[in-house]
């Protein structure tokens, strides 16, 4: 019998969404910019309590914009989590630079200051010190910014601070996003809000924010012709899509709810075999860290669970038609960065190993959830006593 496919995160579209593009079609605001744009920058300005921001075709673009914002070029080094998606390193190739990838710490998940420091140190050593450090919130969990800006601070280098997962998490009420020179937001398809396709970048500079935008629309000259004295991009985000952004903005905080509570759902089901002689792990908050919970993650040391892996999970529940995934592959582990120089303590390389993500969705309904408890019922049944 066919079952419903049940996604790790899909797009959850209400009615406010749809008020906003009828009118960019009613009005004829079809054009890639008009008054959606405007709106939602505004609103996202309002939301991260930064004071400047610009709406951009993916997060991707923003992370390439915010480098070339600092000057990275060709020659120049990067220091970038290895714990993420590629996105967050593949824009430094744009420039031409080179990556260097700093492990994660094992509380949560993100880069390890400890690792950080002794990288800056070496690179100081060297004389040649990072045009910047991009570090990520993972799926929706503040990174150690704390310390991580400290030691920014001690070696003058610039944070750019990835924080496409992370819309409505905060530390000590400060939102994810504000914390670096520059904040990157994604709204791709499957993030906590979306715009069909479509990022931000977030900033207190006011001037770098406006050179931003003439960078996105192709870098055209103030001229009645089209003249162009510098590289432009096509990176700007349409007016129909910001109005969708507009109607998924007003709605974050259900959103971000409704994610939390699919996190203490998980929590409380995986308890009972916790109790049962398992070891199902989780990323944890430390105190003042506010997750949005964008995905639920557990962690499967076989070891600790009858020889259960991550692995043995995700193709049963692939059976069922329940998507889930494995946890990012560092981005040392990556063939196309292979040959990067990174800082590695072993912890995202047990991640990768060990990590699965659940579904997640913020429409995931009751049933859905049965679904997936009585696949996840049936695999420990098995290794109850293996």
């Amino acid at each position: 019998m066919y079952k419903n496919k049940i996604w790790l995160s899909s797009p959850h579209i209400g009615s406010n969404e749809l008020q906003y593009v009828n009118e960019a079609f009613a009005t004829n605001w079809i054009a890639p910019l008009g008054p959606h744009v405007n709106a939602f920058e505004q609103a996202l300005q309002a939301q991260t309590k930064s004071s400047h921001a610009a709406a951009l075709s993916s997060g991707t673009s923003a992370l390439h914009l915010a480098l070339i914002l600092l000057g990275v070029k060709a020659g120049d080094t990067v220091f970038c989590q290895s714990m993420t998606f590629s996105a967050s390193a593949n824009p430094i190739t744009y420039q031409g630079a080179a990556p260097v990838f700093i492990d994660s710490e094992s509380y949560t998940w993100n880069m390890a200051p400890e690792l950080l420091n002794a990288a800056l140190a070496e690179a100081k050593n060297n004389g040649k010190l990072p045009k910047a450090i991009i570090p990520v919130h993972l799926y929706g969990m503040p990174a150690n910014m704390e310390e991580i800006l400290a030691i920014a601070k001690e070696y003058d280098v610039p944070i750019i601070e990835d924080a496409a997962e992370a819309l409505g998490s905060n530390i000590e009420n400060k939102p994810c996003g504000s914390f670096g020179e520059y904040g990157v937001l994604s709204f791709n398809g499957n993030k906590i809000i979306t715009t069909s396709g479509g990022g931000a970048l977030l900033s207190e500079n006011a001037e770098m924010i406006e050179k931003a935008r003439f960078l996105a629309t192709q870098a055209r000259d103030s001229a009645p012709h089209y003249q162009h004295s510098h590289i432009g991009y096509n990176y700007r985000m349409s007016n129909v899509l910001a109005g969708i952004g507009r109607g998924q903005l007003e709605v974050l905080n259900d959103r971000v709810e409704a994610r939390r509570n699919n996190f203490e759902t998980y929590k409380n089901y995986f308890s009972k075999y916790n109790n049962a002689g398992f070891t199902i792990n989780f990323q944890e908050a430390p105190l003042g860290y506010y997750s949005n919970r964008w995905l639920t993650c557990i962690l499967v040391d076989p070891a600790l669970n009858n020889g259960l892996t991550r692995e043995i999970i995700r193709l049963s529940l692939d059976e069922e038609n329940i998507e889930s995934r494995p946890l990012w592959k560092p981005m040392h582990q990556q063939p196309i960065f292979a040959n990067c120089k990174s800082y590695i303590n072993g912890v995202s390389d047990k991640l990768f190993e060990e990590g699965l993500c659940l579904p997640s969705g913020s429409n995931l309904t009751d049933e859905e959830f049965d679904r997936i408890f009585e696949s996840l019922d049936h695999i420990f049944a098995k290794y109850q006593n293996s």
